[in-house]
């Protein structure tokens, strides 16, 4: 169903590849660019949830689509910039243990679908990606203006470590009440 929101998400799918390129080129206009794109794809995130309960749009394919384009403008961001050398050495640990995590509520996900159980997106879920998508503008941000400000930006990714970290025991919690032998 092609609604607003909808659209919305796959704009966000749209505009990762506008991250990726930058990463290559490399240059003061394309690294605005990813800055720009990548925070156009966060406002899309935060839009299409807001205008899909407002104009009563909300579907099994934005709520399918919604969490995995999320999934996947977090994951690639953070993977080029560990790549490429944005993020420090002590800041992959809540990189990965956010990208792990992401990893593992999708794999608890597919399993509850078998059974006909949800596992539906918890409000500490929503602050989580928020705190991970404003960390990783902050970095963004921080990488081309060359001002100090990366620390605000790894500090936002280490509160996102740790929410990622209860929001992963609370899903691993909910599956297990509903695990069936």
């Amino acid at each position: 169903m092609l609604t607003i929101p909808n659209i919305l998400t796959f704009i966000r799918i749209l505009l990762i590849p506008v991250v990726v390129v930058a990463f290559y080129v490399d240059t003061v206009f394309w690294r605005w660019l990813a800055v720009f794109a990548f925070a156009s794809a966060c406002f899309t995130d935060y839009l299409d949830g807001y205008l899909a309960r407002v104009l009563k749009q909300s579907s099994k394919l934005g709520t399918f689509l919604d969490p995995i384009a999320d999934k996947l403008l977090v994951a690639t961001t953070l993977l080029y910039m560990a790549g490429y050398d944005k993020i420090s050495r002590l800041s992959l640990i809540p990189a990965a243990i956010i990208l792990c995590r992401e990893i593992m509520v999708s794999g608890l996900r597919e399993h509850l679908s078998d059974i006909n159980v949800s596992l539906p997106v918890s409000n500490l879920a929503k602050w989580k990606t928020a705190t991970q998508m404003l960390a990783i503008t902050v970095l963004l941000i921080g990488d081309v203006s060359k001002r100090p400000i990366a620390w605000v930006g790894e500090l936002f990714l280490w509160a996102a470590g740790i929410l990622t970290i209860i929001t992963a025991y609370t899903y691993v919690i909910k599956t297990i009440q509903n695990f069936e032998d």
